[in-house]
């Protein structure tokens, strides 16, 4: 259904993924963003599934040139290097939101973005870091940040499981006191037993790793209903909620 995209930003030449409902306007745009290992298989799936569901989706290219890393350590690197020039990573994240919305043609009001594992924390670092987003959702990501969550406009959806290693239950609880304190509408959806990465079914198969139909399935559902809920379509010049 969805379609690769070259888009510039962030000191790279980039390459997306794109797909749009094939009628109708969209209800919204949602920039989705990757796991470690770059724009794969699994999150073009999500941005057709989105496009599927009334939504013009477009997934992020962090890496640049399409790239995917070959293996784990790989994949480790280059994200560590991502996280070591952070004003470099929010230049590309920014860089997604603005090709989705010149893609789509949607108004900068109407987007929001979920990412999966690193991903998904880069998904919260980007509505932490001011981005006009009506809602963020983090499937299996990590929460940590030196960034406030002051700056968030939009609603926060988190997906995780509680044998995940990468989003350990203190740090769930930090987050949630964080967001409540700073009066931001949140939801933490915990799943017993379940590992990460539990939304893809070709996670690889490594200690604290582990895909969850179950766990796929009730996070979908939790993520469509909350794009239901604060996106809108609009019609001459009025928004429906």
């Amino acid at each position: 259904m969805g379609a690769f995209h070259d888009y510039r930003g962030g000191g790279t030449s980039a390459r997306g993924y794109y797909a749009a409902p094939q009628n109708g306007a969209p209800r919204g745009g949602v920039l989705v963003i990757h796991e470690a290992p770059g724009l794969g298989a699994h999150v073009q799936r999500r941005v057709d599934a989105l496009a599927a569901n009334g939504y013009a989706a477009f997934a992020a290219d962090l890496h640049g040139e399409g790239r995917l890393a070959r293996n784990s350590n790989e994949a480790r690197g280059w994200i560590g290097a991502l996280k070591a020039e952070p004003d470099m990573l929010l230049a590309r994240l920014e860089s997604a939101l603005e090709a989705l919305a010149a893609q789509s043609g949607i108004g900068k009001d109407n987007l929001s973005a979920a990412g999966y594992c690193f991903g998904g924390w880069c998904a919260l670092e980007l509505a932490r870091a001011g981005a006009p987003l009506r809602s963020v959702s983090v499937f299996h990501g990590a929460v940590t940040s030196d960034r406030g969550a002051t700056a968030i406009t939009g609603s926060v959806l988190i997906c995780t499981g509680d044998a995940d290693p990468f989003a350990p239950l203190d740090q769930l609880v930090a987050l949630g006191d964080e967001l409540r304190g700073a009066g931001i509408d949140y939801q933490l959806c915990l799943y017993g037993g379940v590992k990460h990465g539990f939304s893809n079914p070709d996670v690889p198969a490594m200690p604290g790793f582990g895909y969850d139909a179950a766990a796929d399935r009730r996070s979908w559902t939790s993520f469509m209903h909350l794009l239901d809920e604060s996106s809108f379509v609009s019609t001459g010049g009025d928004t429906e909620r």
